[in-house]
């Protein structure tokens, strides 16, 4: 690998210091060897966990320039849009997978060409060597290969309709997928004699629930067994109950119609308002497995503080609960299934690189984006960043691995839902669903229903 390096180390010196061959080259090599800067945003990791990945690229390509930003996610969507009104859009950035469509839509985002040319270095001459520029075309990634390669929540999200050309084109390529599991305080677990965590949503778990839930004289709650039944106060709260509703057999949406307070077609059974009913049980106190209410601490806190035995959470939580505390004992185990259901559903949640559609050199910033996305450098990324593999190729060493095994395994089985254009209302709009029903303001068929009305005034026809 040294040695490889260093010989695209001196093939780049060469073309910087002798002219790139330019006397041998034609006016159409010329223009693509023109000197390119592309800019790429992202949240969450840092310069240097691309450094390597970029500089390999760079060897390649040794006219591009990628300069690297890393923004605050609280700043970053409101940054790019701001970007993409006064004209100095990035070429290539990072969106979350619920914001594709969204980002289509108003054509802030360019698919994939179907071909690319670039120039590439190539060693010419017997007695004299020298470094000509070459071009060469290469195909893009196709539906079938993304298909192949990818899991199939990345083709349900990042392939959307071309309608002007009536084709299926594709916006994005992810780096990784995260997926929703069960984090469990090990301590606590053994205190109450429960030796793991159940696989179901069944009576056992329930009974886990209240053996951990501990109550003072005054009924307030010092120990909850689990994250469930609330809103604000409970992380991802919405992916919860999205995947409760899902593994029901709810359709989240269809055609641009939000559907999950529909009853099933031909019963008179709605397992929309069924999920947020079971969701809500452990907020109620009338209920055994009560274990939550609004005046407990952040789902988070109370996991590092030992007063929660088990909360729901991604791969990306676990550096910042290790630092929090690192002394904690705990576990992951998959996300409860219903029993008796054939079907396994997981929850994604990712974020997927795209190219503005006010890039100048978009074709470059696709060819780079593939590049990046390749099994090499998604391999680098995701042991730098401790992130499960969006690739099939790349599953299988991620299995056994004690912090991401996982959530890696649970990615074969994982989906996701578009929540239209603005999906942190649709957020919201949910939070106040579950608060409305905790409240007792409305009945889970009445509260679904009048959240469904609010998220589909927000979904763009």
């Amino acid at each position: 690998m040294k040695t490889k390096i260093s010989i695209l180390l001196l093939i780049s010196t060469i073309f910087l210091t002798s002219g790139f061959g330019c006397r041998y080259v034609s006016q159409e090599v010329k223009e693509k060897m023109k000197n390119v800067e592309l800019n790429y945003w992202r949240v969450w990791d840092g310069p240097d966990v691309f450094n390597e990945i970029i500089a390999k690229y760079t060897q390649l390509h040794p006219f591009v320039k990628i300069n690297y930003t890393k923004l605050r996610y609280e700043e970053f969507e409101e940054k790019l849009i701001e970007a993409f009104a006064t004209d100095r859009a990035p070429d290539i950035f990072s969106i979350h997978n619920t914001w594709i469509k969204k980002y289509q839509d108003n054509r802030l985002i360019t698919p994939m060409p179907e071909f690319i040319t670039m120039a590439y270095p190539v060693e010419r001459g017997t007695l004299k060597k020298e470094i000509i520029p070459e071009l060469r075309t290469t195909k893009s990634i196709t539906l079938k290969e993304l298909k192949d390669k990818y899991f199939d929540v990345v083709y349900d999200d990042v392939v959307i309709k071309d309608k002007e050309k009536n084709q299926e084109r594709i916006y994005g390529l992810p780096l990784f997928i995260d997926t929703l599991a069960m984090f469990y305080n090990r301590d606590l677990f053994n205190n109450a004699g429960i030796t793991s965590p159940s696989e179901y949503w069944n009576r056992d778990f329930q009974q886990n629930v209240k053996k951990l839930t501990k109550q003072n004289n005054k009924g307030q709650i010092i120990q909850s067994g689990i994250a469930l039944g609330g809103a604000y106060n409970i992380e991802r709260n919405t992916d919860i109950l999205s995947v409760l509703m899902m593994q029901n057999g709810t359709e989240m949406m269809e055609d641009g119609i939000v559907k999950f307070n529909q009853k099933l077609t031909g019963k008179d059974y709605n397992p929309g308002s069924d999920a947020l009913r079971f969701y809500m049980d452990f907020a109620n106190p009338a209920k055994e497995i009560y274990s939550w209410n609004k005046t407990l601490d952040n789902s988070i806190d109370m996991f590092v503080q030992n007063k929660l035995a088990m909360m729901f959470g991604y791969a990306y939580m676990l550096p910042d609960i290790r630092a929090r505390a690192p002394k904690l004992n705990f576990g992951i185990s998959k996300l409860p299934q219903i029993e008796g259901n054939s079907q396994i559903i997981n929850f994604a949640n990712y974020w997927t690189e795209v190219v503005s559609a006010k890039s100048k050199n978009a074709d470059i910033a696709w060819d780079f984006v593939q590049f990046i996305t390749r099994e090499e450098q998604a391999k680098n990324y995701t042991q730098k960043t401790q992130k499960p593999t969006a690739l099939r190729s790349l599953i299988n060493g991620q299995l056994d691995d004690q912090n991401i095994g996982i959530f890696a395994e649970q990615v074969l089985t994982a989906k996701s839902w578009y929540k239209g254009h603005d999906s942190k209302a649709t957020e919201l709009i949910i939070q106040e669903m579950i608060d409305s029903v905790v409240s007792g303001q409305k009945e889970p068929e009445e509260a679904i229903s009048f959240g469904v009305r609010k998220i589909q005034q927000t979904i763009k026809k």
